[in-house]
């Protein structure tokens, strides 16, 4: 039983070789269409290219005329990161297709607008390029552009990397002269609080200059005037003592000086007498007249400042008191920037930034190491490698179309 199926797979297979074989013209035939029909497409599609175009890091040297400033400081992989930042901006390369409308003509369909069409563009055409961390291919940036072949892809990638070196060249220099001007508004803001601050210093020094003499000179009036008032009451108290002897040298009958031993010669006789006492003699011996006279002088005396030496040297202090020649000086200042012991430096710097004069048609951010050229050879379709699937899935749809006839096909019974 066992021997007879195997005779009957074999003669199965036997027979499917013959079909097979007997339709082997349908078969060419298939595959001779499906071959056609991928040369067709690989003949009549739309040809597509692509470009590149690396920029590496540009030499140190280009860039010292910038860092030189002092106010600027930029390293070739920051200039270089900021091309990058160029290179993949939505807004940069939408700003270029605005710009060059000649150049993404064929993009335009109906119902779509230019934004929509360049973000399709945009989203299946451009691509970044940057080194595989795995290798060593150095630093670098590159950008890569698939295109129809009625689009120039070489001059929209040569173009937009142009515009974007020439754009952050600009914007390098623009942020320059920010900053130089910010540092000028910062040393001009600086100078002038010095010199507020130096005047707000200068007048309180005055005034306390001021403060000082007034009190020096309120006290010294003070002790002036009691001075004074001593020296008045002195007259005074003198006044009273005079006119109290002149009551009593009047009842006395004394009219010129006398002593008590006088007095008492002339009532007792003749002789000689010597007194010896150490007791002051009473104010009335001096006589009416005498104590009149040194009245009526101490009654028309207008001022007792001669008496008092204090006095002259309190007044002489007080007119010395009146012009404070420190504060005339403060006063009477002209050039009072040179008192600011900072302002020399902060001119020096603004004297320096005024004097920068960068000229950044030189500037060089990164290095074009290789732009973009013709391309030798298409990127699709690839029409070697669609003919020969053709042939090989015409083939097999061949096969498959005679598979299936000869299964549908009704069999004889021997």
């Amino acid at each position: 039983m066992r021997a007879t199926q195997n005779n009957n797979d074999e003669i199965d297979l036997l027979d499917l070789c013959r079909s097979l074989w007997s339709q082997r013209w349908l078969i060419v035939g298939v595959a001779a269409l499906v071959t056609l029909i991928a040369a067709i497409y690989a003949f009549t599609a739309t040809s597509y290219y692509r470009v590149q175009s690396i920029l590496r890091p540009t030499e140190m040297g280009m860039l010292d005329a910038l860092n030189s400033t002092g106010v600027y400081e930029l390293k070739p992989s920051d200039a270089l990161r900021r091309v990058s930042a160029g290179l993949s901006s939505y807004g940069e390369r939408l700003e270029f297709f605005r710009e060059n409308p000649d150049l993404f003509a064929d993009l335009a369909r109906e119902g779509r607008s230019q934004e929509q069409a360049f973000e399709e563009f945009n989203a299946q055409s451009f691509t970044m390029l940057y080194p595989d961390p795995k290798k060593d291919q150095g630093e670098y940036v590159g950008l890569a552009l698939t295109y129809p072949e009625n689009m120039d892809g070489v001059r929209v990638v040569n173009g937009f990397v142009a515009k974007i070196l020439e754009k952050e060249r600009k914007q390098v220099s623009q942020d320059l002269e920010v900053l130089i001007a910010n540092r000028k508004a910062n040393l001009e803001q600086k100078i002038e609080a010095a010199r507020v601050s130096y005047q707000a210093s200068k007048n309180a020094q005055i005034a306390s200059l001021l403060e000082q003499a007034a009190l020096e000179r309120a006290l010294l009036e003070d002790e002036l005037r009691a001075l004074r008032d001593g020296l008045k009451m002195r007259r005074e108290n003198r006044i009273k003592e005079l006119d109290e002897a002149i009551q009593i040298a009047k009842s006395l009958g004394i009219r010129t000086p006398t002593s008590p031993s006088a007095m008492s010669s002339s009532s007792a006789g003749g002789g000689v007498r010597t007194e010896i006492n150490s007791r002051e003699i009473p104010l009335y011996f001096m006589g009416v007249a005498a104590l009149s006279a040194e009245r009526e002088a101490l009654q028309a005396r207008a001022s007792d400042d001669f008496i008092e030496p204090r006095i002259s040297e309190l007044q002489k202090k007080l007119d010395m008191l009146k012009h404070n020649r420190q504060v005339e000086v403060l006063k009477q200042r002209e050039n009072e920037d040179l008192y600011l012991d900072e302002l020399a430096v902060w001119s020096e710097e603004a004297a320096r930034l005024d004097g920068i004069n960068f000229d950044a048609s030189t500037l060089q951010l990164a290095r074009l190491d290789q732009p973009a050229q013709q391309p030798l050879n298409r990127l699709k379709p690839k029409r070697t490698l669609i003919l020969a699937l053709g042939a090989v899935l015409g083939g097999m749809l061949g096969v498959f179309i005679a598979l299936v006839r000869n299964l549908t096909r009704p069999r004889v019974k021997l």
